[in-house]
């Protein structure tokens, strides 16, 4: 994103800030644009800074918007409702993060250092990226556009019957 947004992610946490914006869709890096079919919409987000129940800081990343993405079965661009809810707690020590993570594998992560202001900007890219389908479909497509796929092909058994009828004349 050519707008980072910077913060210092352990003061953010400790005065327990709430920062919210809007990003169009367009302005995104592309990686996140090459997981979409266009670059049309907009994803409004929250940023909350907390303390978890074990006082290890956190951010709680909340996302919304209509993003388009490619339905895999009729090829057809369709909007999907991206809705993520994220926690991710901050880590300044790799060693902790690591027990962290294997004592509790639903735990998202971030090593961060401790005097670096952080791109939040980055984050909300990454969590877009997480929040889309991997197989994004319409659902109701398939019926009428299997049809006609299939009726677009020859029967390949009936194309083999011809070869074999062919060859005993």
């Amino acid at each position: 994103m050519s707008n980072p947004i910077l913060i210092d992610p352990l003061r953010y946490v400790r005065e327990g800030r709430v920062q919210s914006g809007t990003i169009a869709v367009a302005a995104l890096e592309q990686r996140v644009l090459d997981d979409l079919a266009d670059d049309r919409g907009e994803v409004s987000w929250t940023l909350t800074g907390f303390r978890d129940p074990l006082s290890r800081p956190s951010f709680r990343l909340v996302l919304e918007g209509k993003v388009t993405v490619g339905c895999v079965r009729c090829l057809e661009n369709m909007v999907y409702d991206l809705r993520c809810d994220s926690v991710i707690t901050l880590f300044t020590d790799e060693e902790r993060m690591e027990a962290a993570v294997d004592a509790d594998d639903t735990l998202d992560a971030i090593l961060i250092v401790a005097e670096e202001e952080f791109d939040v900007a980055a984050l909300i890219e990454d969590e877009i990226i997480m929040g889309l389908p991997l197989s994004p479909n319409h659902g109701e497509c398939g019926e009428e556009h299997l049809l006609r796929a299939k009726s677009d092909r020859q029967n390949p058994f009936a194309v083999l019957a011809k070869l074999k009828g062919s060859r005993s004349e």
